[in-house]
C-alpha cells in the first residue's frame, strides 16, 4: 500500500539531495514547507467542524483525547500537555496517547503501531465515554493502532476525528470528521516528521487552542488562565493583568497576590472594583468568560 501514499513519493526537487551543499538542503526544505499552511488552509472546514466536537466534549464535561504512533503520537502528546499551563485545564481534560505508551515519546517501540487490540485497549484503560472526542493522528493514514482506536471510541459512542497527511485516508472512515491534509512528498522519502509532522502541528494547535478560546479561556488576546508555575509565567501573568486592566506592575503584583494567583479573578477584581470572592462568583455565573462577567 505503501506506494499508493503521497508521502511515500519521491521528490522531484531533491533527486540529487545527497550532492547538496547546507544552504542548497536547508532551501529546498524551506520552499516546501511554505507549502504545508497553504494545504491545511484547504481543510479549515473540515477543522472548524472538529473543534466545534471539542467544545461541545468540553461543554459536556468530556474529554480531548489524542491518539497516534510514532511521531503523530507524539504531536499529540505535545499539544496537550501544553493545554494545562496555557490554559489551566486539569491533566486528564486533554490526554495524548502514543502506541508503546510514554517509552515511545523517547524511544520506538517495535510493532507496537501495528496492533488494532493495542489501540483498543488503551482507550479501554482510561474508560473513554460518549462524552469524549477522540482525535486519532496518522500521516499515512493507514497506521492500525489508529484504526483500532477510532473503531472502539466509534463503539462506545465517542465523538471521532481523524488527522492524515494522504487523500482517501483509511482512518477516514471511521472518523466522524475527516481532515486530510495532503503534503505531498517529503524531501527525504517517506520522513513524515517534516512536512507531514509540520501540518499535523499546525491542525492540532489550531483546534486545542481555537477550543480553549470558544470556552472561555481567553480574554481578547491574553491568555487570562495561564498558571504561574514558575518565574516567567509569574511575570507573563502581571504583564497580562496589565495590558487587559491598564494597571501598573506594582497594582498588577498586588491583584495578583490577593486573588491567588488566579489571573482572571485579578482582571475583574481590577475593573469591577470587587472582592475576590465576588469576582469568582460572577466569573462562575458566566462560565468562566471574563467579556461576559464584565
Amino acid at each position: 500500500m505503501l506506494e499508493k501514499l503521497t508521502t511515500e513519493e519521491r521528490n522531484m526537487n531533491t533527486m540529487n539531495l545527497d550532492k547538496m551543499s547546507a544552504l542548497e538542503i536547508l532551501k529546498v526544505m524551506n520552499n516546501e514547507d511554505k507549502k504545508v499552511a497553504r494545504q491545511v488552509e484547504l481543510e479549515m472546514v473540515s477543522i472548524e467542524k472538529a473543534v466545534q466536537l471539542v467544545v461541545e466534549s468540553f461543554k459536556n464535561k468530556g474529554r480531548l483525547i489524542y491518539f497516534g504512533a510514532g511521531t503523530s503520537g507524539r504531536l499529540g502528546i505535545l499539544d496537550a500537555v501544553e493545554c494545562v499551563p496555557t490554559f489551566s485545564t486539569p491533566p486528564e481534560q486533554v490526554q495524548g496517547l502514543i502506541a508503546g505508551g510514554l517509552t515511545a515519546f523517547t524511544q520506538a517501540v517495535e510493532g507496537a503501531e501495528d496492533s488494532e487490540e493495542l489501540g483498543m485497549e488503551d482507550l479501554k484503560n482510561i474508560h473513554i465515554s460518549d462524552n469524549d472526542i477522540i482525535i486519532g493522528i496518522a500521516a499515512s493514514g493507514r497506521t492500525p493502532y489508529v484504526i483500532g482506536g477510532l473503531k472502539y471510541a466509534q463503539k462506545v459512542g465517542a465523538k471521532t476525528v481523524s488527522i492524515s497527511c494522504n487523500k482517501g485516508a483509511s482512518i477516514s472512515n471511521y472518523a466522524t470528521v475527516a481532515i486530510e491534509v495532503e503534503t505531498g512528498a517529503e524531501i527525504l522519502t517517506g520522513s513524515t516528521r517534516l512536512k507531514a509532522g509540520t501540518a499535523q502541528k499546525l491542525v492540532l494547535n489550531m483546534i486545542s487552542t481555537c477550543s480553549m478560546i470558544l470556552v472561555g479561556k481567553v480574554y481578547k488576546n491574553l491568555m487570562v488562565d495561564v498558571q504561574a508555575t514558575n518565574l516567567k509565567l509569574v511575570e507573563r501573568s502581571k504583564k497580562i493583568i496589565m495590558d487587559a486592566t491598564n494597571v501598573n506592575l506594582a497594582t498588577a503584583e498586588t491583584y495578583l497576590k490577593a486573588s491567588n494567583q488566579n489571573v482572571k479573578a485579578a482582571i475583574v477584581m481590577i475593573l469591577l472594583n470587587c472582592t475576590y470572592e465576588i469576582a469568582m462568583e460572577k466569573l462562575k455565573n458566566e462560565g468562566g468568560f471574563i467579556r461576559k462577567t464584565l
